[in-house]
This record gives C-alpha cells, structure tokens and sequence, in this order.
C-alpha cells in the first residue's frame, strides 16, 4: 500500500471551480512499466482516494470536458460538477 508520505501531491490543473470547493489533487506513482495516477479531495487528504490507470485518468477527464461542453460551459467554470 502507498502511504500519502510517499506520494508528491499537486493540485490538478483540472481543479479551479469559481466557489473554490473544487480541489482535486493527484499524484503520479510510476513503476518499473506501470503508472497510476491517484486522486483525492484536497479538503480531505485522509479520505477516501481513487487510483486509476493513466488511460482511465484520461477517459475521466475527456468525459467532465464533453460534459461541460454540453453545458456550454468550461470545466474551470464548474461544467463538470453534478451540480451544475
């Protein structure tokens, strides 16, 4: 198991809602042929934490876009929240 001492955690450039509760941080673990990008709640370092595979992270990101899109707003706008 990765501890959070030996990740580096940044917040994600994907991570600027306009009422500031949008903080999203990861944190790139590579391995010998393997990567993993994890993601956690910058609000809540010590709650729970997703680890995908850099395609998934990817496909994560590409799907807020289009939604946000659809919205006919940006993603740093909060497109991509379910609340908007």
């Amino acid at each position: 198991m990765i501890r959070n001492t030996e990740l580096d955690w940044f917040k994600s450039s994907y991570s600027s809602g306009t009422d500031g509760n949008s903080c999203v941080e990861i944190a790139i673990a590579a391995a010998a042929n393997t990567a993993t990008v994890h993601v956690r709640d910058s609000k809540h370092t010590q709650g729970p934490r997703l680890a995908l595979s850099p395609t998934t992270w990817a496909g994560f990101v590409s799907g807020v876009t289009e939604l946000a899109d659809h919205r006919g707003r940006t993603v740093e706008e909060g497109g991509g929240t379910a609340e908007g």
